[in-house]
């Protein structure tokens, strides 16, 4: 699969916005994109929810992370 674009969605402990946006992207009729979500280690159930969602989700990496600012600071 050569997709024509990614959407990437960064999460930490936003469940319930979370699933909107994978909802919003599952009734989307454009199909051609890959969907990547990051999650900085998200302890609300998030995981759970992507694994009810596997059919739209590309990859899903979850890994404690240092933040944006923490992020920031090292580019």
């Amino acid at each position: 699969m050569n997709p024509k674009f990614t959407i990437i969605t960064v999460v930490l402990n936003s469940k319930t916005k979370l699933e909107a946006t994978i909802k919003s992207l599952s009734n989307q009729d454009f199909k051609d994109f890959e969907y990547l979500i990051i999650d900085g280690g998200s302890t609300d159930g998030t995981e759970s929810l992507i694994k009810n969602y596997t059919h739209i989700i590309t990859k899903y990496i979850s890994e404690k992370d240092g933040g944006l600012y923490l992020s920031l600071i090292h580019i």
